[in-house]
């Protein structure tokens, strides 16, 4: 099968949709689809997301210097979307009803509201602002994480699958599918084999 070359573009996909909620000096909140956000450390837990410049929220989270990234389930597609379409300058987000409902509660370390509705949400602090050029990239730490209890194994371990996260793939929303394994799984069933193995040949020179 031949490769097609086309020209630059963001086609790194799927990625995560998130909801970052952010706060006014009024204390009025707001919220911003994206996709352009990711994980950049583990120790200390650092995340980012890239905003252009001229959106509301770039303004917000400059002043404030935090905000929540909030990941929506599939139950939130349609308010997602919506988030994503309008500026939060002329409309008030948060005054929908139905299926476009959101309900901000108070977050557990930072002044900025986390949405009730999603299932994780991730506090954040930002640490430093990088202009990369259409974009600037917002490097924030993780300083507290919500999870909703409905998530939640009967151990108390998160759950994924019950999250029923959604993911942006070139312009379109998909729930994600379903689990083909976890970390470490390409080399567990090779383990079990050798394990396997070795005990066999233990047998037949014992017998």
């Amino acid at each position: 099968m031949a490769r097609v070359n086309w020209r630059a573009s963001n086609l790194l996909n799927p990625l995560p949709v998130v909801l970052i909620t952010s706060m006014d000096h009024e204390g009025k909140s707001n919220v911003m689809t994206a996709a352009w956000a990711g994980t950049i450390c583990s120790d200390p837990v650092m995340v980012s997301v890239s905003i252009r410049k001229s959106r509301y929220s770039h303004e917000l989270i400059s002043q404030s210097g935090e905000f929540v990234i909030n990941m929506p389930g599939v139950d939130m597609a349609l308010f997602t979307d919506y988030a994503g379409v309008y500026s939060g300058r002329n409309t008030d987000k948060f005054a929908l009803d139905g299926d476009y409902k959101a309900t901000l509660v108070p977050s557990n370390m930072i002044k900025t509201m986390t949405i009730k509705e999603c299932p994780i949400a991730l506090e954040c602090k930002v640490k430093e602002i990088r202009e990369l050029g259409s974009h600037d990239m917002f490097m924030a730490e993780v300083v507290s994480v919500s999870v909703d209890d409905g998530c939640l194994d009967e151990n108390g371990h998160l759950d994924m699958s019950k999250a029923r996260l959604i993911s942006y793939c070139h312009g379109e929303y998909y729930a994600l599918g379903r689990k083909l394994g976890k970390f470490g799984f390409s080399t567990a069933k090779k383990e079990r084999n050798r394990r396997t193995d070795s005990l066999n040949r233990r047998k037949k020179r014992k017998a």
